[in-house]
């Protein structure tokens, strides 16, 4: 890393200047105002009248320093005062019009985006010091929410930097203002934020969904800065939303957060990476199948369950009224002598004797009924098993008695057909 700090924007309470106020509070009686910039600055708005409206002075141009009337109301958070700068740069385009004006007044109004010697607005002084107030006054009339100065510096960045969370969520709510913007130098106000290690503002960039991982000029990311000037609050958070490779990516010098951390001394916070980097590290490494499918998700799988037993209900459905067939016997069993027990010579292995379901158990009744297994098994595909009125029955049963004495005696049963009776007789 070529620097260890980063120039942050000027506090505008100590620049040096005879207009300066130390400190805005009833020091008012106490200070000689003599220009509109003490008036400004101190919020005396019958001066300003009278330094405008009496004497002429202009609201346009600014002091020794280069700053303008309306950045010190800015500051201090008067938004009347704001206003009236404002509404005097409005009215000196009447001025021609309306002639009844005071003398030499309202020519010289305030530009809302007036920009100093740094570039920065008034809304860039609001920012430092998160007047809402005046944000909404300037905002609401013309002032430039993305307006940058020469370091690039949005009011979103001068808000991170000064860790005014409240004034930074306000412009990014109601005035859209782009809370991932880099400025020259690539960082983003979640840079800014960390740097200065506020972490309630960390926190309402998260949220926002800023850019975690986003790498400056020096390829520093806001972890790094966190960890460069050792805020503990800031890393915890940043580990805590953030993944594994932010805690082991490493800027243009080589150098990862916990490095920096260790490197500045750092301890608390090189402890909290070290921490963070060994658990990410086990977890991957000691992860189980079980592990995996939590970290996956049950829902493709369960999709899977659905989609394969979607196909068996529609095989089954497709399956399910078709004939199906019938199945060769072995050749071991066929090769048997005629004069041979069949029973005795069945091949237990044969797919054909075991093919049905419990009903197999029971042999001797099929032979009492003088029907198959499979024929059994599948009645209501065999058409030759409907009689006329479309109910099971079994044309070759002659009977228990001749089906059972016909095998033990024939060694077979009877294969022909008995009439069907009529319909009529049979609906009787």
């Amino acid at each position: 890393m070529s620097s260890s700090e980063i120039e942050i924007v000027s506090d505008s309470i100590t620049r040096n200047g005879a207009n300066q106020p130390a400190k805005v509070s009833n020091q008012t009686q106490q200070v000689t105002i003599n220009d509109v910039y003490g008036a400004s600055a101190y919020g005396d708005f019958e001066k300003l009248r009278k330094f405008v409206e009496e004497d002429g002075a202009s609201l346009s141009e600014p002091d020794s320093n280069g700053y303008y009337a309306i950045q010190w109301a800015a500051l201090n958070n008067f938004p009347h005062i704001v206003q009236y700068i404002i509404e005097v740069g409005v009215w000196a385009a009447f001025i021609e019009l309306i002639p009844v004006f005071p003398r030499r007044c309202l020519k010289h109004g305030g530009d809302v985006n007036a920009a100093d010697n740094s570039g920065q607005t008034a809304l860039h002084w609001a920012a430092v010091r998160g007047c809402i107030a005046v944000a909404d006054v300037l905002l609401q009339n013309g002032a430039r929410i993305e307006a940058a100065d020469f370091n690039g510096y949005r009011a979103v960045h001068v808000a991170a930097q000064f860790g005014q969370t409240a004034f930074l969520n306000h412009i990014i709510a109601k005035y859209n203002a782009d809370f991932d913007a880099p400025d020259n130098d690539g960082r983003s106000p979640l840079h800014w934020a960390a740097y200065k290690g506020f972490a309630d503002t960390v926190r309402l960039l998260l949220f926002r969904d800023a850019s975690q991982g986003r790498q400056d000029k020096e390829g520093c990311t806001p972890l790094h800065w966190a960890a460069l000037t050792g805020h503990l609050e800031a890393c915890s958070v940043l580990v805590h939303s953030g993944t594994k490779e932010e805690l082991t990516v490493k800027d243009r010098a080589g150098s990862t957060p916990v490095q920096l951390a260790s490197d500045k001394g750092h301890r608390q916070v090189a402890l909290l990476l070290s921490n963070a980097q060994k658990a990410q590290s086990k977890r991957l490494k000691g992860m189980s199948c079980a592990g995996k499918v939590k970290s996956i998700g049950y829902a493709p799988f369960l999709f899977c369950t659905v989609i394969a037993l979607m196909i068996l209900f529609i095989n089954s459905v497709l399956l399910g009224g078709k004939d199906p067939g019938y199945i060769k016997r072995s050749n071991e069993s066929g090769d048997c002598s005629k004069s041979e027990d069949p029973l005795l010579n069945l091949d237990m292995n044969g797919s054909s004797v075991w093919t049905g379901n419990w009903s197999q158990l029971c042999p001797t009744c099929k032979i009492a009924r003088n029907i198959t297994t499979n024929e059994v098994a599948n009645a209501s595909r065999y058409s030759y098993l409907r009689g006329p009125d479309g109910r099971l029955r079994n044309p070759y049963n002659h009977g228990c008695r001749k089906n059972c004495a016909d095998f033990l005696i024939k060694g077979h049963t009877d294969d022909n057909e008995i009439a069907w009776p009529p319909l009529l007789q049979v609906a009787h």
